[in-house]
């Protein structure tokens, strides 16, 4: 699942996916609407990075990638709109089985339910992710632009 360049914003529902930047902001498609919106201010806008959010974990947290995932393989999902707390709780213990049940709340099991009714229908959702560049490539890219002055 690729998730690079998709983010959320807080105070912004929905999922964006990261065009750009320019000297006031952020340039910002939305998934669901596919306009182009500008987060104007840049020190204020919160953004995050669906790759990079973790869920609270008993033990370590849980990446959001892997939760995503394993929703992917299942065939029914409930609605966050109709289905009470107890049986949202109940499927996330099935998707997530560690999560701390005090600290992840049922309105961030319904938004992660919703991100992924957003993201299922795009071609990246049944992407290999990137890999990260490793720390030997970066170096010898360092040492090519040294020799290069």
């Amino acid at each position: 699942m690729n998730l690079r360049g998709i983010v959320s914003v807080t105070g912004k529902p929905g999922l964006f996916r990261l065009i750009g930047q320019n000297k006031t902001g952020f340039i910002l498609e939305s998934l669901d609407e596919k306009r182009v919106k500008i987060v104007v201010n840049i020190s204020t806008a919160k953004m995050a990075s669906l790759e990079d959010i973790t869920i609270f974990g008993a033990d370590d947290d849980i990446k959001l990638v892997d939760i995503l995932e394993k929703m992917k393989a299942l065939d029914a999902l409930p609605d966050p709109k109709k289905d009470n707390g107890d049986k949202l709780r109940l499927f996330f213990r099935e998707v997530a089985p560690s999560h701390d049940e005090e600290r992840v709340y049922t309105s961030d099991i319904k938004k992660i339910i919703n991100w992924f009714g957003v993201l299922k229908g795009f071609p990246l959702f049944d992407e290999e992710a990137p890999l990260p560049i490793e720390d030997g490539a970066e170096q010898k890219s360092e040492k090519l632009a040294e020799e290069a002055k």
